[in-house]
């Protein structure tokens, strides 16, 4: 028996958790290392998800996104959240987070109803680590078991997550050494965890080039199927405000499922025989 497209993901996304925190990390980590000191931390988390998606349906992609984002720079470490200061560059600057990372303000609630029921306990980068969990079982996903004991990092490091992080115009093969660089398999970990597109949203400017002047041809990408290109046209018109989101799964747009790969195939254009 083959697993699904889903547990794919489940399992890709287990593997930045365990992967990108370095061996010696993941020696120390644990599923059951908040057991005693702070046995509600999944339900606290997952509870003040289920609020924000009351006003944020695309919450829970921001979150998985804030995660790998985190991760794939130095580590499961929080890097990510810390602001600037006289001696820290602000990785939410990179230029794959600057105006485009957010959930920032749902995840210092989360701290904040942590440090309320256990003070001092639960490290903001396990949060982020049961953030993304939480995010994927509420949109109705796969889940998995988290290995948690995560120590937060006191810098950041914004020209390695400008390196690092891939960016919306990323090539295949520059997504592939990315993707190695973090010991990753292009295999399957690149291939499923690009499925967990099958929900959130993304800013027009992301892509417009591809509707408008492909490869400054000043043509859309001929590999667009007609009807696809034509719906993102009317809702990325030429020119228009780049900042305009749409849905990354036009179907079901807030749903954790595999349709990311279903619609990769039918809205691209037959090639030619």
């Amino acid at each position: 028996m083959h697993p699904s497209p889903l547990m794919l993901v489940a399992i890709a996304l287990y593997a930045i958790l365990v992967g990108s925190s370095g061996p010696l990390a993941y020696a120390q980590l644990s599923p059951t290392f908040y057991d005693q000191s702070c046995p509600n931390v999944s339900s606290i988390i997952r509870g003040v998800i289920q609020e924000a998606l009351q006003s944020d349906s695309r919450i829970g992609g921001s979150l998985i996104r804030l995660h790998f984002h985190d991760c794939f720079v130095n580590g499961c470490d929080a890097s990510l959240l810390l602001d600037n200061t006289a001696t820290i560059e602000s990785e939410k600057q990179a230029l794959a987070n600057n105006n485009s990372a957010r959930g920032f303000d749902v995840v210092d609630k989360m701290k904040a109803r942590l440090e309320s029921a256990c003070p001092g306990i639960v490290s903001c980068a396990d949060i982020l680590t049961v953030a993304a969990q939480q995010s994927v079982d509420l949109a109705g996903g796969p889940t998995w078991t988290n290995l948690l004991g995560r120590r937060d990092s006191l810098t950041a490091n914004r020209s390695q997550a400008n390196i690092s992080l891939p960016g919306p115009f990323e090539t295949l093969e520059g997504l592939k050494s990315k993707f190695n660089a973090v010991g990753l398999n292009n295999d399957t970990d690149l291939v499923a965890l690009s499925g967990a597109h099958t929900f959130g949203r993304a800013q027009c400017r992301t892509f417009s080039n591809r509707l408008y002047t492909f490869n400054n041809t000043n043509s859309p990408d001929p590999t667009l199927n007609a009807t696809y290109l034509q719906t993102l046209q009317q809702i990325c018109p030429q020119g228009g405000n780049g900042s305009v989101i749409t849905n990354l799964d036009l179907t079901t747009p807030d749903t954790f499922d595999n349709n990311y790969f279903s619609q990769s195939s039918s809205w691209r254009r037959p090639s030619p025989k």
